[in-house]
């Protein structure tokens, strides 16, 4: 009867070895499962260089599946100190072209110096502040960070932060 015994308790312990080792696979897997895909962790960040545009362009560039607009300032338009992104002494606006009403994308109007959206005819400024109709707040700012001449979107740089906190 001692040989039985042993062999029960070898066959309990190999099948409790067997399900350990299982699960802790298992759990391995699993936590593979919540992880980010490089594609998606490479899409979070976009890097822009500033250096090329001229006073008055809008450059619209694809951040997140969002268009984001990139407006280099010129004399004529009006500034705000909350809102404006200084870059080497250059100012610019940076906002996620989306209508904060409905998530229409305006349309940059250079000689009124307005976006405009043709949903429902809400308009903002060169800052991408609301001024008429019906979007309810200003267009987003998207997280940014300052690199030397290059705007990095995705990262939470101190500019950003800053902005946000007098928002």
């Amino acid at each position: 009867m001692a040989v039985s015994e042993e062999r029960r308790s070898f066959m309990g312990f190999a099948f409790g070895t067997v399900a350990a080792v299982g699960g802790v696979f298992s759990l391995v897997a699993f936590k593979k499962t919540w992880d980010p895909l490089p594609s998606v962790k490479a899409a979070g960040f976009t890097t822009v260089d500033l250096t090329g545009m001229q006073a008055g362009e809008l450059r619209t560039i694809e951040w997140r599946k969002k268009p984001i607009f990139i407006l280099k300032k010129d004399a004529n338009m009006p500034k705000n100190e909350k809102r404006d992104v200084v870059v080497d002494n250059a100012t610019y606006t940076v906002v996620i072209g989306l209508c904060t009403h409905l998530g229409c994308i305006p349309a940059y109007m250079p000689s009124d110096q307005i976006f405009k959206c043709a949903c429902h005819g809400g308009e903002f400024n060169t800052s991408g502040v609301n001024i008429f109709g019906p979007p309810p707040k200003p267009l987003e700012i998207p997280p940014f960070k300052i690199d030397g001449t290059k705007l990095v979107l995705g990262e939470e740089g101190p500019e950003y932060k800053k902005m946000i906190a007098e928002a």
